[in-house]
């Protein structure tokens, strides 16, 4: 095994076992246990960093047989490519600075060790994906993350919300992990081999391998919250703030991009599943950005926020860019993870997650509103940052597609990811600056905020996770230095596509850096000067009241949760309940119902048995009499 190799298997191995150590620890061992998720994360880092440093261009793959059914063999497979370290070093980032955020965040959860330690396994199966050269190996990390989401967004069991949140997650990405395993069953028994490499190589018929893609968008859909399986990600936010931004930022969300940009030669070769990837990533683009303007909820905001990233990234995908969707996956991890801390440290200070609670934090909060500024800056694609060169990219190769019928897909799903790309482009502007102004600008409203249930909002979805000690002001050291260092790749790590190493990585091209920026840079300037100019006119007011009627439908996101609570939810209760009816009363009658015939025989066979003792001789006597008589006239008639 090579030192690359060696490297890619220890990046799941090290946080993994130091998981497995803080799983055994008492809660009260908060030292230990913050020592062993930061070693861990920082090791990771390392690994990482050295395995970028160390991986030849052109990759690298090493395979050990682990398990035989019948002659498909699974195999302990890592497959290395600098692509894989760039994403590796994101999540490593994010987990280490989450892992810090969270020791001063949660400094009086009486439950930190299992928390801590089950960061450290999430930040460990997201790895085990990355570097996974087995599709049952990727399957494994896939699953554990899902459990993990389960346990951290429960986390705090004081909020009522949260474990319904918890198994709204599970259960919904659930749905889409059966079309996954389905999809990874197909594309294994195919090939003779679950290994990705034989996986690609192998010749599918058309058929087979379009059945096969379109089941693994299933799981896609469900890990990454794309149309129509969305809707756990808004609802998450139940969670911790440092976990939603691991889940929204560098795990869970990004592992479905991830894993479409590694088996996107089979894609290539499927048009049709990639037609319905560029649909998804439509939808999904334009609901999250809608659903973003009109939330109360900062938390929320940036929720729908990922919603409409991650369609940004799949468009990428469908019109055959898997190098745009990585960009602009490396660069919202650093900002989305950025602005979900900053968020946490807001919230920290006001001691409420609704944006009508805050207002006026400019001043008592300067690192705070400096860092977040850059975040959303990123997020619309301010240029020269993060966001502008990613997101540029992105709609670059889909108005290549629209235009000059580039890529594997039919040129109307490069018209459809471009126009909804541009059109996200002045939401996001719009709904960013919304946030910045109604956060940290124009007066305070921390001691009136009384929800405009007349547009729609309901009550915040998460509770004050703290309550202010004194006026606000900006966070700690631990809660401030994760913020600071996230601040820096959200605003520099777009230069990187001028340095070759990062660009031969992601295999960008010229495209990606002659961008057509004038709709752009338009739209982005149209959206935040609407938003800007609404404020103005009232800085007390909500921006968003000038969406008039279409505010209710925004702020619950076209009542889709309704929706599939009524298509999905009910029926499924209501056959529940049938079916508990039919086991109660049919099986379980049956089964209750000869036990109380046969009690029932039994007694009347026992009332017919009872008599007093002169009554049964005599009755034996004349039952003695009769038979010798029979006896008597039968053997005389013989």
């Amino acid at each position: 095994m090579t030192g690359a190799q060696t490297l890619g298997a220890l990046l799941p191995a090290v946080p993994f076992g130091l998981a497995l150590v803080g799983l055994l620890l008492p809660q009260r061992s908060r030292a230990v246990a913050a020592g062993l998720g930061i070693g861990g994360a920082a090791v990771a880092l390392v690994c990482a960093v050295a395995l970028a440093v160390t991986v030849d261009h052109g990759g690298t793959e090493s395979a050990a047989e682990w398990i035989d059914f019948g002659g498909l063999s699974v195999t302990l497979s890592v497959r290395l490519d600098p692509a894989t370290a760039l994403v590796a070093i994101a999540v490593a980032v994010v987990a280490l600075a989450v892992q810090v955020y969270s020791v001063g965040y949660l400094h009086d959860d009486d439950r930190y060790a299992p928390y801590a330690a089950q960061i450290s396994l999430f930040t460990a199966a997201m790895l085990l994906v990355v570097v996974a050269g087995d599709l049952i190996m990727l399957l494994v990390g896939w699953e554990v993350m899902g459990i993990c989401s389960y346990l951290l967004i429960g986390h705090d069991r004081r909020l009522p919300e949260a474990p319904a949140a918890a198994v709204k997650a599970f259960l919904v990405t659930r749905v889409g992990d059966v079309g996954f395993l389905l999809g990874i069953v197909v594309l294994g028994v195919s090939a003779g081999s679950f290994r990705i490499s034989d996986v690609l190589a192998h010749d599918f018929s058309p058929g087979t391998l379009t059945a096969a893609c379109l089941l693994l968008l299933a799981g896609v859909a469900g890990k990454s919250a794309q149309f129509p399986l969305h809707t756990w990600l808004p609802d998450a936010m139940a969670g911790p703030t440092p976990i939603s931004a691991l889940i929204h930022a560098a795990t869970m969300v990004a592992a479905g991009i991830y894993a479409v940009t590694r088996l996107f030669p089979l894609f290539e070769r499927a048009p049709a599943a990639l037609a319905v990837l560029g649909v998804m990533a439509a939808v999904t683009l334009l609901l999250g950005a809608l659903a973003a303007t009109a939330q109360d909820d900062i938390k929320r905001v940036l929720a729908w926020s990922t919603v409409s990233q991650l369609g940004y990234m799949a468009g990428a995908l469908a019109v055959g860019s898997p190098p745009a969707a990585l960009f602009h996956l490396l660069s919202h991890a650093a900002f989305k993870a950025l602005l979900f801390l900053a968020a946490g440290a807001v919230i920290h200070a006001v001691g409420s997650n609704l944006m009508s609670a805050m207002g006026g934090l400019r001043r008592p909060m300067p690192v705070t509103f400096w860092c977040t500024a850059i975040g959303l800056g990123a997020l619309a694609g301010v240029p020269p940052l993060a966001g502008f060169w990613s997101k540029d990219g992105i709609l670059v190769v889909a108005e290549q597609a629209a235009r000059h019928h580039a890529g594997p897909a039919p040129a109307w799903v490069g018209w459809l990811v471009w126009i909804a790309g541009l059109v996200g482009v002045g939401l996001t502007a719009w709904y960013a600056a919304r946030l910045l102004l109604r956060t940290f600008l124009g007066p305070s409203r921390a001691q009136t905020h009384p929800m405009d249930a007349s547009a729609g909002i309901d009550a915040p979805a998460t509770a004050p996770a703290h309550t202010p000690v004194g006026p606000p002001h900006d966070p700690p050291g631990l809660l401030r230095w994760p913020v600071l260092l996230l601040t820096v790749p959200s605003a520099a790590l777009g230069f990187a596509v001028f340095v070759p190493p990062f660009r031969s990585a992601l295999a960008l091209d010229e495209a990606h850096l002659d961008a057509f920026l004038i709709i752009p840079v338009a739209l982005l300037l149209l959206g935040a000067g609407l938003a800007w100019w609404r404020w103005r006119a009232d800085p007390a007011a909500d921006p968003a009241t000038g969406l008039g009627p279409l505010r209710p439908a925004f702020a619950r996101a076209f009542w889709l949760d309704e929706v599939q609570h009524a298509l999905v939810v009910r029926p499924v209760r209501a056959l529940g309940r049938l079916a508990r009816r039919i086991d109660e009363t049919v099986v379980d009658g049956a089964v209750e119902g000869t036990g109380r015939s046969t009690a029932g025989l039994g007694g009347g066979l026992d009332l017919l048995h009872r008599a007093g003792v002169p009554r049964a001789v005599a009755a034996v006597l004349a039952g003695a009499l009769l038979l010798g008589i029979a006896a008597v006239a039968l053997g005389g008639s013989a």
